[in-house]
């Protein structure tokens, strides 16, 4: 009778100690739980949830996750169509070692054609030099068209001094009877305009003159 009520009692005993470290196991799960709740755990995975739902509603129809390359890396980007590079040109590698490569011409849109467009500008003093053989001066101002962008510019105001010296050089070459032909300011922007463009190429490998104009022309 004794032994019966000492084993009831252990069981009791073993009982109650179980309850005891269930409920504490429950009270512990509970106190994580809610440092997780108050810590915004939950709140993360939600948004990264809904963040990954929206990204799969935006990606196009058909198009899948690319899968990674072993060791969780992404797959390579493909190779550029130029290859390894070596076909660049020793002009462009010498225009991007002073200051941004060739410039592109700008195109201006138009329904009937691609047009490019064209900017200007004039020499801010004008030139004066001698008739060959003659008393007569002639004085003019010049302005140059580009459809390249401001770098050309950059490069005129740049070599401004030697610009003019070359320019008053052709200019001193015409003949009363040169000034006297009518198609002579053409042929004279024309000169001018090739001299400007071969003293730029030698300086920066780049001239992109492509017009001069007289905005004004004396001879007197």
């Amino acid at each position: 009778m004794a032994d019966e009520q000492e084993e009831g009692g252990k069981k009791g005993s073993l009982i109650k100690i179980i309850i005891i470290a269930v409920v504490g196991l429950v009270l512990i799960g509970a106190a994580i739980a809610a440092t997780l709740f108050f810590t915004g755990f939950f709140d993360k995975k939600a948004a990264e949830a809904v963040a990954e739902a929206v990204e799969d509603d935006a990606a196009p129809a058909g198009a899948g996750k690319s899968a990674p390359a072993k060791g969780g890396e992404s797959p390579p980007k493909a190779a550029d169509a130029k290859g390894d590079g070596k076909g660049e040109s020793k002009s462009d590698a010498k225009g991007d070692a002073k200051g941004g490569g060739k410039p592109a011409p700008r195109q201006r849109a138009t329904p009937e054609r691609v047009r490019f467009e064209q900017t200007y500008l004039e020499l801010e003093r004008p030139l004066l030099a001698n008739v060959t053989g003659s008393r007569k001066v002639m004085q003019i101002r010049l302005a140059i068209m580009t459809y390249y962008d401001e770098r050309v510019f950059n490069n005129v105001k740049k070599h401004e001094f030697a610009l003019r010296s070359a320019i008053l050089d052709v200019m001193r070459q015409s003949t009363e009877a040169d000034i006297n032909k009518p198609s002579f300011r053409t042929e004279l922007a024309e000169k001018v305009r090739l001299t400007v463009n071969a003293l730029l190429e030698k300086y920066e490998d780049f001239g992109g003159v492509e017009e001069v104009h007289f905005t004004e022309f004396v001879v007197q």
